[in-house]
């Protein structure tokens, strides 16, 4: 069942240097159960696409298409029925816990804060309830009575996903959640994370820039790049077999443990993602792509189905990539 649909959204900022498209024409969704992993460098429309959902942008940004939660528009909700959708329906962690959380305030008030406002609970029973989300992510409950700089990063960010969770919402979303985290305390926040996605049967969608992270979570992954979604498919695959040259590029830049090759050659992709105020006209990865051909300079390509292997398009993997579109390698031979 599909939980939450993108469908042409597009997101545009304007500023002293005019209009800025963010997001362009992206459509993508997510059924419940089910996790999917955003990639993609920094400027490339992650964070604004999901701070869409919940409508959290910015007053100076323009947004057009349909943000469809169990078949509703979030886009077109009156602020009434939004406020009551955001922690019920969909809830967000964000990145860097310490500046989402209140420093003067304890932990387990904050936790609490959401089930007040939206479950009529009474003060009793909400702190009760905060006590047994913080056991539920795996902190003690007297960690309540705490403040947010007597915590670790780790325990912060354990905290944050207990706020997530405290009105059991439908949606999660996790905007490089583990990002600022040691890799035992990622392990441990990435393993509950999944954990309560299996048990809990919600969508998750998660933000990250960490390839490794979204292959071992992610059941489907989309690559960003200038604001356009230029492939998808199954997590796993998109890293280890990535069908636009883009992709390719970020595993590439993540080295093999104990090859030598990849210490003396490490991968990478030279140059920055292209200024949103001044896109070229055709594919917008033509300036850094080393297997563009003619037409990529002229035309943008569509987000279609592609060969992996065999001669027919698979409909599960989709790049906006004429080289891969024809079947060809989407890697510069060496």
């Amino acid at each position: 069942m599909t939980l939450l649909e993108f469908r042409d959204l597009h997101v545009t900022y304007t500023g002293s240097r005019g209009r800025l498209p963010a997001v362009r024409g992206v459509d993508l969704t997510v059924d419940a159960g089910e996790t999917l992993g955003i990639a993609g460098e920094s400027g490339c429309g992650k964070s604004t696409l999901a701070m869409a959902v919940l409508r959290l942008l910015p007053k100076s940004a323009e947004v057009s298409g349909r943000i469809l939660l169990d078949g509703e528009d979030l886009l077109a909700m009156g602020w009434g029925r939004l406020r009551a959708v955001r922690w019920t329906g969909a809830s967000i962690v964000f990145q860097g816990a310490m500046h989402s959380l209140n420093a003067v305030q304890r932990i387990g008030r904050q936790v609490a804060e959401p089930l007040l406002v939206h479950e009529r609970t009474t003060p009793a029973k909400a702190a009760r309830r905060a006590e047994e989300l913080l056991e539920r992510v795996g902190l003690p409950p007297s960690r309540a009575r705490s403040y947010p700089h007597e915590l670790s990063g780790g325990q912060r960010q354990r905290v944050m996903i207990a706020m997530a969770l405290a009105c059991d919402p439908g949606l999660i979303i996790a905007d490089e959640a583990t990002t600022a985290l040691d890799v035992m305390v990622q392990a441990q926040v990435l393993q509950l994370i999944s954990g309560l996605v299996a048990e809990k049967g919600v969508g998750l969608v998660m933000i990250s820039h960490d390839l490794s992270v979204l292959s071992a979570v992610c059941d489907r992954a989309a690559v960003m790049y200038a604001g356009r979604i230029v492939e998808q498919g199954p997590a796993r695959e998109v890293f280890a077999n990535a069908r636009h040259p883009y992709s390719a590029a970020l595993g590439a830049a993540f080295p093999a443990i104990g090859d030598l090759a990849a210490r003396k050659r490490p991968g990478g992709l030279a140059g920055d993602p292209p200024d949103p105020s001044r896109l070229p006209r055709g594919c917008a990865f033509a300036p850094r792509c080393a297997v563009a051909v003619e037409r990529c300079v002229d035309e943008s390509p569509e987000l279609l189905p592609v060969p992996t292997g065999g001669s027919a398009a698979d409909p599960v993997r989709t790049s906006a990539c004429f080289v891969a579109q024809e079947g060809e390698p989407v890697v510069a031979q060496r």
